[in-house]
């Protein structure tokens, strides 16, 4: 991972850095510490595990996933079946999204490939501390009526939506979906939470446990069509296969 100055972490958060490459260790572990974290470094899973099992708690672990005697995916499914829900973030170089999917559907919060630079992980690391990642849909803001987030304006009080100045006919029930996207622009929405919102929590639909995923799908299509009708280049929604949806954070992606 390319190592950048980047804006300064919460005071003395606690992190976990687990992995085997000792000069990426190193050099992240400094540069965390620069950043005001508190941070403890171990080699392999083992000790990690044994760390956290011995109750010397932290905030954030961020995980290798490539590792000898046990690859990361084992450490967080060791992790949970011991009821540690501390947030999990894997630096990996596995880019294939395969990867990426397995490591969220296992309760990870978030997956960086090490060649993202110091400043990407700082901000996904304050997203999480700050409670903006990995939490239950809520409801948009009452108190912002208006939210514009580049070429999107969502007029919230009458549930209209433009894109690049243009209306998009959408239902209420598609507005909503958009909202909670845009609202938690560059972080996933999983389909539970995008069906919960619209039906409300614990509500059942289609056929079998996960039959509600179809109907999310379908709305989803929906929507991107829409967007297209007025913008063919229109590629804003992201799927992530087996887990839901993201809206892209342009401003991160230019980082």
């Amino acid at each position: 991972m390319s190592l950048e100055n980047g804006a300064s972490g919460a005071a003395r958060a606690r992190l976990i850095l687990v992995d085997d490459d000792e000069l990426f260790r190193e050099s992240l572990g400094d540069n965390l510490a620069d950043a005001g974290f508190e941070v403890t470094v171990f080699p392999g899973g083992e000790p990690a595990l044994e760390h956290l099992g011995a109750g010397k708690g932290c905030d954030i672990v961020l995980l290798d996933w490539k590792m000898p005697e046990m690859n990361g995916i084992e450490v967080l499914r060791r992790l949970r079946q011991a009821g540690l829900e501390v947030p999990v973030i894997f630096l990996t170089v596995l880019t294939d999204q395969i990867y990426e999917e397995a490591a969220l559907q296992g309760g990870a919060v978030d997956f960086i490939e090490k060649s993202r630079s110091f400043s990407i992980l700082l901000k996904r690391i304050n997203l999480i501390l700050t409670g903006l990642k990995g939490r239950a849909a809520e409801e948009p803001d009452a108190d912002a009526p208006v939210f514009i987030l580049g070429a999107l304006e969502l007029k919230r009080d009458v549930s209209r939506a433009f894109w690049r100045g243009n209306e998009v006919p959408l239902s209420v029930t598609e507005f909503k979906m958009v909202d909670l996207l845009a609202s938690r622009a560059g972080r996933d929405a999983r389909y539970r939470e995008l069906y919960d919102l619209v039906h409300g929590a614990g509500f059942a639909a289609g056929y079998g446990a996960e039959g509600y995923r179809s109907n999310v799908r379908a709305f989803v299509k929906r929507i991107r069509q829409k967007f297209r009708d007025v913008d063919s280049g229109f590629d804003e929604i992201e799927n992530y296969s087996g887990f839901g949806y993201r809206w892209r954070d342009r401003e991160e992606e230019n980082s």
